[in-house]
């Protein structure tokens, strides 16, 4: 099991993406097919009431589970064994009939990368909302514009928290076109949907019923080997962590003592030191920004087994996605949480922010040679604010 105290924060993610919610979403993927196959008339129903009754009340162990999963190369072949046993002999056989293990992890990772998504989006929403308000609140709030670390001409804090809200909405639309049309793997053993065809006369109509049990999309041909789903969900959790991080690295930045623009909000326990008593680590910001280093690295690794997804079904590959999938979605989740929590508590210094435009003025306020006010330099600032907030939401459509 991986070890959660080397992700500081990963508790934010407790039931979405670890081993219980896997196993709870294999099985869910299991009963939908079973009723599926019954809505096309190729089980009894009362034999798919059975199945989804003993799922619903299994408590599955695991550990023992993972251990299993060795001998297969995955946890679905122990899981239905587990479960054909439990249903009894009666309903045993309708358990997985036609499907193969990539069908149901695959489609279990999709029930939680949804998961996972709307959470991020609903975050990022909240994320949104309050630079909003911090856009339009600090329109006329000098601060010192700076580029490749040193200082620029003036902007607004306005600005820069626009900048930031443009970096997110885009995060934003992305996650949510990713959750539109999230697809079901339903192939069989490989890709042709062979025994379902013996089981009955239309199987692409078993398919699309398995599809709306879920209520996910049927995309009209398996997809083993075409991994652009996975890419996308994972493009959209990268894209999310991008844009956070570099809010908390500016953040970061702006809190340093000898800037100090900005504060992380105040909560008891928060950025303490083990030996220092004097300070105030912006804790936030550095948590998000070590998901936002991580993430692009966890992105490529779904792309490179892309990449080698051979055959009709992939050897080695398909299994490589696993952990960065998870871990990617657990990093997205985190970090839209976290900057959720930063965004609404950040705390601006104006005063400071003002103090250090005038004492920087010459430098500012050299690219016209000189004279003049800050205010003078703002050119389109408050059009792009305004561009920007138009682009806000109301509210975040609901899925799933």
């Amino acid at each position: 099991m991986r070890n959660v105290l080397l992700s500081p924060g990963s508790h934010r993610t407790a039931g979405v993406l670890d081993d219980t919610a896997l196993v709870g979403a294999m099985l869910q993927v299991e009963v939908a097919w079973v009723r599926a196959l019954a809505r096309v008339g190729v089980v009894d129903g009362d034999l798919a009431a059975k199945v989804a009754k003993v799922a619903a009340d299994r408590e599955v162990d695991v550990a023992a589970l993972a251990a299993e999963s060795e001998a297969a190369g995955n946890a679905v072949v122990p899981l239905v064994r587990h479960l054909r046993e439990a249903v009894g002999e009666d309903a045993a056989p309708v358990v997985h009939r036609g499907l193969t293990s990539q069908d149901v992890v695959d489609t279990a990772l999709v029930l939680l990368a949804r998961d996972a998504l709307v959470r991020i989006g609903d975050d990022l929403a909240a994320s949104s909302r309050a630079l909003a308000a911090l856009a339009e609140r600090h329109r006329r709030t000098m601060m010192v514009g700076r580029t490749l670390t040193q200082h620029a001409v003036p902007i607004t804090f306005g600005l820069k928290s626009a900048q930031w809200l443009s970096g997110v909405l885009d995060a934003m639309a992305e996650v949510d076109d990713v959750l539109v049309g999230l697809p079901v793997q339903c192939g069989g053993a490989a890709g042709t949907l062979a025994l379902v065809g013996e089981l009955t006369d239309e199987p692409l109509a078993a398919a699309q019923a398995f599809a709306d049990e879920l209520a996910l999309s049927w995309p009209g041909i398996p997809w083993h080997t075409n991994r652009s789903v996975i890419t996308r969900i994972g493009a959209a959790a990268v894209t999310a962590c991008d844009a956070l991080g570099v809010v908390a690295a500016d953040v970061s930045t702006l809190c340093r003592p000898e800037i100090a623009e900005l504060r992380e909000g105040a909560v008891a326990g928060r950025g303490g030191s083990s030996t220092m008593p004097h300070k105030h680590n912006p804790v936030l910001s550095v948590l998000i920004r070590s998901v936002a280093l991580q993430a692009p690295l966890l992105g490529a690794q779904l792309h490179l087994a892309a990449a080698q997804a051979v055959d009709e079904r992939p050897d080695g590959a398909w299994h490589s996605e696993w952990p960065a999938l998870v871990r990617l979605l657990e990093a997205g989740v985190t970090a839209a949480s976290q900057a959720a929590e930063l965004t609404a508590g950040l705390e601006v210094d104006t005063e400071r922010m003002e103090e250090r435009v005038a004492a920087a003025a010459d430098e500012l306020l050299s690219e016209r040679g000189g004279g003049g006010e800050p205010s003078d330099y703002l050119g389109s600032t408050d059009a792009f604010i305004d561009t920007v907030l138009a682009r806000v939401p109301e509210q975040r459509a609901a899925h799933g």
